[in-house]
């Protein structure tokens, strides 16, 4: 099958953003593409006519970088504390994933919605300590969240208050 060129309309990952011209098959533009409004052909006119749609993506771009700036400082002054359940001997019970993390993100003085595919952890976190963890909010813009992780101990010692009684 043929490749055809498309002018995007809109961002679409893994292709492209909008006033890109991009080859794809055939079938994914007439099928897809075309019709859902993502994309038109790139014909000799339209080629001529995509000044429109490259400012409206430097300014969507500048925006977007300008909002992860923002958002980059409010994470850099920001000190989470979460909780790890432990057991007797200090093994612990479970892990911190991105998910907690964007969750306690979330519900911070920082009032930052997170995207939790946004924060680069390796692996869950299933130690006590203190974390510096990458968070990429954009292409140009990563900063680092300061996390500390402690023991469930409340926890533990309110179970040993109970079993002596």
């Amino acid at each position: 099958m043929a490749n055809v060129q498309v002018i995007l309309k809109e961002k679409i990952k893994n292709l492209g953003a909008e006033a890109d011209v991009v080859q794809v098959k055939r079938g994914f533009a007439r099928n897809f593409l075309v019709p859902q409004g993502k994309a038109y052909e790139a014909t000799a006119g339209n080629l001529r006519n995509i000044n429109h749609l490259k400012a409206a993506r430097a300014e969507r771009e500048a925006k977007e970088l300008q909002e992860a700036e923002k958002t980059a400082s409010k994470l850099k002054k920001l000190k989470l504390k979460l909780t790890l359940q432990t057991g007797q001997g200090g093994k612990a019970f479970g892990s911190i994933t991105n998910m907690d993390i964007a969750k306690a993100v979330a519900e911070s003085s920082a009032k930052v919605e997170l995207d939790r595919h946004l924060i680069q952890l390796d692996k869950p976190i299933k130690s006590t300590g203190t974390f510096e963890i990458p968070v990429k909010l954009h292409a140009d813009v990563s900063c680092f969240l300061k996390l500390t992780v402690l023991a469930d101990s409340d926890a533990a010692a309110a179970d040993s208050t109970e079993d002596s009684e």
